[in-house]
């Protein structure tokens, strides 16, 4: 099982990413947590909520193809290391805001969205960069669930300390140690010995690579108000809740990791549907927090495998040469639809509350997996069709 689970740690170069990124990683959703819960705290809006995510997120849908078309030209290592310096930056100024004191809400949304441009540059650079990082091609699978892991188990820790940190020191101090774990994905990437990066040497117009690349709303943005008016807590509440959904994606991660090789990853991906749906139908509606955060358990193993199993699928059947901009994509898909639910669920939540708007997630969720079950049914007609085909053509030519 150990040798399945972490057989891409047998590379250096992934095995520094790998820990470089997880202390990183924990400082960002730090700050996720610690923004969210400024902002609700100062405007008691869910709305304001939805509209913070909406800051961070939308900047990147806008960004992402431009980000791709970066990454697939130049040097993706450095591109990727440009990116973690601006991070750190970003996470400085927010940190020197918060600690002058008197700061409004729009400054921190300000900072939102320069936080967004600058991760506009990560996805369509970091993921095909872990191509490079794994010695052995027939790792990748497992290196990319590993990654799912990483933001994870980062997700575990982050919100946990963020909300032990918020009610002691404030979110100024969540924000400086959010910037200060940068350093550990910068050193880890200094530390690299990668292959010798070789230019393109066919140059197109910027039109020409679009062109040729493009051949469940999200529940998290109303965690603060059920932190709060639901279950009568503070910030450690919310990084509670946090917690324990990231609890449940670790262990999801976990088990995508150690799938054998061939494994039907769609299959995977609808049952996981099926339990992120029922997940978030029962712990939209129970008050009583230890049983709620059973079910946020649920939510966080079955919504895991959403994006990591399509980034597996995507990255194996992609060029090389069109990686990034492939992974822009990606990237425009998810940074361009969860603002815009992050937005659309605030609004709905204000009309009729967060326990209905997240019970409406879940079955949203359980209508999606049954549609995608009708693609899975045809898919596997289609593919008993070929195989037959392939029969008769074999015993065609045999006799010939």
């Amino acid at each position: 099982m150990a040798i399945t689970t972490f057989s891409s740690f047998k590379s250096r170069n992934y095995r520094l990413y790998f820990f470089g990124q997880s202390i990183s990683l924990i400082g960002t959703w730090m700050q996720k947590t610690a923004v969210s819960w400024v902002v609700y705290t100062m405007t008691h809006s869910a709305f304001m909520l939805g509209l913070t995510i909406f800051a961070t997120q939308f900047p990147s849908f806008l960004f992402s193809l431009p980000g791709g078309i970066v990454s697939d030209r130049y040097n993706r290592y450095k591109v990727l290391l440009t990116k973690q310096i601006a991070s750190m930056v970003q996470g400085v100024l927010l940190t020197v805001v918060v600690f002058a004191g008197n700061y409004t809400v729009w400054e921190i949304l300000a900072l939102s969205v320069v936080l967004g441009m600058i991760n506009a540059f990560d996805v369509p650079a970091r993921q095909p960069l872990v191509h490079e990082m794994v010695n052995d091609k027939a790792d990748l699978p497992n290196a990319l669930a590993l990654n799912s892991t990483m933001n994870n188990l980062a997700r575990l820790i982050g919100p946990a300390l963020s909300g032990i940190v918020l009610e002691k020191f404030g979110a100024g101090t969540c924000f400086l140690l959010n910037a200060i774990s940068f350093g550990a994905v910068i050193i880890s990437l200094l530390l690299m010995k990668l292959p010798a990066y070789i230019p393109s040497t066919i140059k197109k117009k910027v039109t020409a690579e679009v062109i040729e690349g493009l051949f469940v709303l999200p529940y998290n943005t109303l965690l603060p108000i059920f932190a709060k008016a639901v279950f009568n807590g503070g910030a450690a509440t919310f990084g509670y809740i946090n917690s324990f959904i990231g609890l449940g994606a670790v262990s999801g991660a976990i088990f995508l990791a150690s799938l054998k090789p061939g494994a039907d990853l769609k299959f995977v991906l609808l049952i996981n549907t099926i339990i992120f749906g029922i997940g978030l139908m029962f712990f939209s509606h129970i008050s009583y927090f230890p049983l709620a955060m059973l079910f946020a358990v649920v939510c966080g193993f079955g919504t895991m495998s959403q994006s990591t199993i399509c980034n597996t699928i995507i990255q194996v059947n992609s060029a090389a040469p069109m990686r990034g901009r492939v992974m822009s994509f990606i990237a425009m898909s998810i940074f361009g639809m969860l603002p815009v639910g992050s937005l659309l669920i605030g609004f709905v939540s204000q009309k009729i509350g967060a326990p209905n708007a997240v019970l409406c997630q879940g079955i949203i969720a359980i209508i999606i997996a049954i549609y995608f079950s009708n693609f899975l049914r045809k898919d596997k007609l289609d593919k008993k069709e070929a195989s037959q085909f392939e029969e008769v053509e074999d015993v065609i030519m045999e006799k010939i």
